[in-house]
């Protein structure tokens, strides 16, 4: 079996000696193996290369272990086989991309408006219907680019380049140009580039995580193995899978898949057959399309039906009634929900979190679980000692995350002392010294575990310790053995002692004991002082730490036991408090890991996913239930440890079979087909594999977990100012609608002319409309619960405000123009004081609703700088209306004197009033409920 613990001969420039694990075939005794045309048409799956020799493997792929294929055998096969790399969609021609924004029900109806508008010869509204329509799939397609190009910038999709054998030489060329049967030598830092079948492998270990979600490396050699049943990747010891990465030592392979011939790629095209979910703000959009285009048509009906009734010619009645509908109309509320998303959007690029889809931030604020991978994700993947028992009952903490020197040694809560604390730099220098890896520019080159020793010598500052000893002979790590030594002298003395170090498990280390150390003194061991030392390694243990013992002496059998550590793969920072903030906000967190019970018990409770009374599942128990009988025990499971893949999928359908909408983080390729499935997948960007991002959402460029909680924060600010400015827009919209639609059934002139309600429909979808989609995220939102997908943009709370806006905006235009006309002759006056009327009401309602729930007082009046110049520019849009001659005469209105303007402007502010006061009424009836609310979450 290979050794685990070998430096690789890349680093050490050292030549190491042919191991267990390491091929017989010599070039000598190769063969070379002709190459027939028929031949080679063919990969291996993995669990066959597994089972078979590396020889038999060889033979089956035609290939030739040393001497590799010639360029043109590779041509040929890669005509076969296709390049090493994956077919994500055809690339889709800019103009089709573009015509599919149209599909959007609201876009479809308005266009039908538009056709509709131009049979009837009112151009101005298909003009203006048409802009919109331009406007909103050009704002859409342009965002989603850009996404789109930022993700080709960030992702990856192939390792760049491997080394590779063709024709007796060792080269240097794109993964992406393997074939099977091909050569690929591998060493420390190397991304396998294919599945590979090792035939050599010298202190072999390699990075499973993306798959596994192990921190541990897997260790590998090259003899065949008997497989059982559906044996997974970390049974596979003699593959290296694409994608995984090489922590220690080297070896060589023929590569047996390529491209979606491997497990990555099998695991990309479950991620392909998995249909991604509408979002919700999709399926609200195309309900609100349906229910206004049925009013449309029902007002159609109605007054076609009155006017025929009356008597009037059915031509006309028609032009009203088609007038009448494309009015009701909104065209400015997919400009906004577009602009609005694509804001969002933009917000969070910032954020370093690139969205690909723009109804995906607010979907984000519908979000109720996330279902969160640890390694990675929640951790750093990058492993940490964090406590020290020494030898003589010193016990101290340790600080600091990654393998770097940032951190300190706390004893008592007091920074240790090297002279008082003298044992805790023996165990630091130990484990530096037993030790093959090395840390450059806080890049690890070799074992997790070892990593985190040399971070925390480093800590110490033992930077150099190594330097001050020649290392005369090595006993590596096996997993027979569970302890590595090795024997070492000082430099630069002449009569310098030869001294053993030696790490592993507690127990093993122990019977290799016979003293331990006490303040610097050898004491023999008794059996109070071992019990006291495998009670220390159970407590730490059971904190999911995993435990070394370290041990110093002359000779393997007469060694003095220095003490023990604890390390694990510790939380990112700040990652507990967002957390904490979601969960406050109704949003229930659940880890999913492959690690242990213990260690994602322990994690779990550190990051206050898991306290008492909590409940933990493992894959085991997920593989015996259904989706159904699972989905009715999620609520309680907080915490699934040793799972797979497609536990994963499982669950993310069982909770999405409650009806909750869950978002799914993730960085392995383990986790791409429960982040396509999810309502949203969120990739990491540093660490997460290329097919992780493909099927991910959003990606979090710095992996930051926080960027969840303001993305979520975010989706929920863009839905209430999608609502604000459906609010505002279907007052005014109904409004103008009962206007004209009362005036005509009552047989009076319209109070507007055309180009006046060409000029209202600019203001109610224009500048001041779309203001309110940019209104400042309310730091309160994150505190509500969840929307549920089932909520209606409209509710009856917001149909109450639309109505009662509408209400008193037509009485008081209907109460100016029944006051003008008391001679019962229209003038350009009496049109001029209900336009400006009707515009004034139209400015205060904005002002109104900017908030559904809280006073402008409480928001601040300048707080959406966007939205005062908007109304500013309106308000002087209108004056210029009134007072300026080239505009009177296409307007037909004429100049208004100072009193009435203050009479407009008392008569107009009376919607925002009355909106206040509402807010005020509402907001005492439900302090009360709000505070048994708060009582009842803090009890739970």
């Amino acid at each position: 079996m290979a050794t685990t613990n070998g430096r690789s001969p890349r680093s050490e420039g050292r030549t190491c000696p042919k191991q267990q694990g390491e091929s017989d075939i010599s070039e000598s005794d190769s063969k070379v193996i002709l190459m027939h045309p028929e031949m080679a048409v063919r990969t291996i799956k993995s669990a066959d290369a597994a089972q078979m020799s590396a020889e038999d493997v060889q033979y089956t792929l035609g290939a030739d272990f040393h001497r590799g294929l010639t360029h043109e055998e590779a041509a040929r096969r890669r005509k076969i086989h296709g390049h090493n790399d994956f077919e994500i969609n055809e690339e889709e021609p800019l103009w089709k991309k573009y015509l599919g924004q149209f599909k959007d029900p609201l876009i479809m109806l308005l266009l039908a408006s538009a056709f509709i508008s131009i049979c009837m010869r009112q151009f101005d509204d298909a003009v203006s219907i048409t802009v919109a329509i331009i406007i909103v799939v050009t704002v859409a397609f342009v965002q989603e680019y850009r996404s789109e190009k930022s993700l080709e910038e960030l992702t990856k999709l192939m390792p760049p380049s491997c080394h590779c054998v063709r024709e007796d030489k060792l080269k240097v060329f794109l993964a992406r140009d393997l074939v099977p049967g091909d050569t690929v030598h591998l060493s420390v830092g190397d991304r396998v580039p294919a599945d590979v079948r090792l035939f050599e492998a010298v202190d072999l270990q390699i990075d499973e995580s993306s798959f596994t979600g192990e921190t541990e490396p897997s260790t590998k050699f090259t003899f065949p193995q008997k497989l059982a049943g559906n044996s997974g990747v970390a049974n596979k010891k003699n593959i290296a899978f694409m994608g995984t990465l090489v922590r220690c030592g080297r070896g060589k392979g023929i590569v047996i898949g390529t491209g979606e011939n491997s497990e990555f790629g099998e695991i990309f095209k479950m991620m392909q057959g998995e249909e991604a979910p509408k979002t919700p703000l999709q399926k609200n959009m195309g309900l609100l399309g349906k229910q206004l285009s049925f009013y449309s048509f029902c007002i159609i009906g109605l007054i076609m039906l009155l006017g025929w009734l009356q008597g009037r010619k059915m031509l006309d009645m028609f032009t009203v009634g088609v007038s009448l509908a494309v009015a009701a109309i909104p065209e400015g509320l997919p400009i906004v929900v577009t602009v609005t998303l694509a804001l969002g959007v933009m917000r969070m690029a910032k954020r370093n979190a690139i969205v690909k889809k723009l109804p995906i931030v607010e979907t984000l604020g519908c979000v109720n679980v996330i279902c969160s991978d640890k390694t990675g994700t929640l951790t750093k993947n990058e492993m940490t000692v964090t406590s020290v028992v020494t030898a003589d009952g010193i016990i101290a903490e340790v600080t600091g995350v990654g393998y770097n020197s940032e951190g300190m040694v706390y004893v008592e809560g007091a920074e240790a002392d090297k002279h008082l604390h003298a044992s805790i730099w023996q165990i630091g220098e130990v484990g530096c010294l037993c030790n093959n890896a090395e840390i450059r520019t806080e890049q690890l080159l070799g074992q997790p575990t070892e990593g985190a020793l040399m971070a925390f010598g480093m800590k110490l500052g033992l930077f150099r310790v190594q330097s001050h000893y020649e290392r005369l002979d090595e006993i590596p790590f096996s997993s027979e053995k569970k302890w590595m030594a090795v024997k070492c002298a000082p430099r630069n003395k002449e009569k310098a002692t030869e001294e053993y170090f030696m790490k592993g498990a507690i127990e093993q280390v122990l019977q290799q004991c016979v003293t331990y150390n006490s303040r610097g003194t050898a004491i023999p061991l008794s059996e109070k002082q071992l019990a006291e030392y495998y009670h220390n390694a159970q407590l730490m243990g059971r904190a999911g730490l995993r435990v070394l013992a370290m041990a110093r002496g002359p000779a393997l059998g007469k060694l003095t036991f220095v003490g023990m550590v604890g390390i694990i793969d510790p939380p990112r920072p700040g990652v507990a408090e967002s957390i904490m903030t979601l969960q406050g906000g109704g949003v229930h967190i659940k880890m999913v890991t492959g690690d242990s019970e213990d260690t994602a018990i322990a994690i779990g409770s550190r990051l206050g996913l898991y306290a008492q009374g909590s409940q933990a599942m493992s894959g085991e128990e997920i593989e015996k239930i259904d989706i159904m009988q699972l989905s009715h025990r999620i609520h309680s499971v907080s915490v699934f440890y040793r799972t797979s893949p497609r536990h994963k999928l499982k669950i993310v359908k069982a909770v999405q079979a409650n009806g909750d909408i869950v978002c799914m983080t993730g960085d392995g390729v383990n986790d791409a087909v429960a982040l396509k499935t999810a309502d949203i997948g969120v990739a990491m960007g540093k660490v997460g594999t290329d097919v992780c991002k493909e099927a991910a959402d959003m990606i979090l460029v710095d992996d930051d977990f926080f960027t969840i909680m303001s993305a979520i924060e975010e989706g929920k600010s863009i839905f209430y100012n999608i609502k604000n400015f459906v609010r505002f827009q279907l007052s005014t919209s109904i409004a103008a609608l009962s206007l004209i639609a009362l005036s005509t059934m009552s047989g009076l002139p319209n109070p507007l002319n055309a180009m006046q309600i060409l000029w209202i429909n600019i203001i109610m979808d224009g500048p001041p409309a779309q203001s309110l989609g940019v209104e400042p995220v309310d730091k309160d939102v994150v505190r509500k619960p969840p929307r549920s997908i089932k909520d209606s943009i409209i509710t009856k709370s917001l149909l109450g405000n639309i109505l009662m806006s509408a209400v008193i905006i037509v009485s008081g235009t209907l109460w100016v123009f029944h006051r003008e006309m008391m001679d019962n002759i229209i003038t350009p006056r009496d049109t001029t004081m209900t336009f400006t009327c009707f515009v004034f009401f139209d400015m205060f309602n904005a002002l109104s609703s900017r908030s559904q729930t809280k006073s402008i007082l409480k928001i601040g009046l300048f707080t959406n700088r966007v939205f005062l110049y908007a109304v500013g520019g309106s308000i002087i849009g209108q004056l210029l209306v009134i007072y300026f001659p080239p505009l009177q005469r296409v307007f037909q209105t004429e100049a208004l004197g100072f009193e009435d303007i203050v009479l407009l402007v008392a008569l107009t502010s009376t919607v925002f009033i009355a909106s206040e006061v509402k807010k005020l009424i509402q907001n005492i009836q439900s302090k009360p409920y709000e505070q048994v609310k708060i009582d009842e979450f803090d009890y739970v």
